[in-house]
């Protein structure tokens, strides 16, 4: 029997989740008209959680859905007008430049309102093996 099984299960598992995160989010997540890049993502010294950092590029007139994460989200706003709707907040419009700060676990959505793509550097500070962001009905 191997010495480090306990070590090899827990590695296992962790790229299972990993996996599962990278290749569904995309498909179940990401209407046409939305690009994601991921940029990096790393560990932190707060035990269970990861900081994300994503670009996303949303065509004109087009809408990301409700969702949330499991974690704070914090947007900073690289090109054109983006609409965002954070519950029980009123919607606001962001410009290049402009910054948002979405608490954990908030349900909120986003639209490009201007007439070229519209452009937003997403850094997600979250708790590991969750999936980084869940659709809402």
């Amino acid at each position: 029997m191997s010495p480090y099984p306990l070590r090899t299960l827990r590695m296992l598992a962790s790229a299972a989740v990993l996996a599962t995160n990278l290749l569904t989010l995309p498909a179940a997540a990401q209407p046409a008209g939305v690009t994601r890049t991921d940029l990096q993502r790393h560990d932190l010294s707060a035990p269970g959680r990861e900081a994300v950092q994503v670009r996303v590029d949303l065509a004109p007139g087009v809408a990301f859905g409700r969702h949330t994460h499991p974690g704070e989200e914090i947007i900073y706003v690289l090109t054109g007008a983006i609409e965002y709707d954070v519950e029980g907040k009123p919607p606001v419009t962001l410009k290049a430049g402009d910054v948002l700060f979405i608490p954990a676990g908030a349900v909120h959505a986003a639209k490009n309102v201007g007439t070229d793509t519209a452009s937003e550097l997403a850094t997600y500070i979250v708790a590991k093996d969750k999936p980084l962001l869940t659709l809402v009905k």
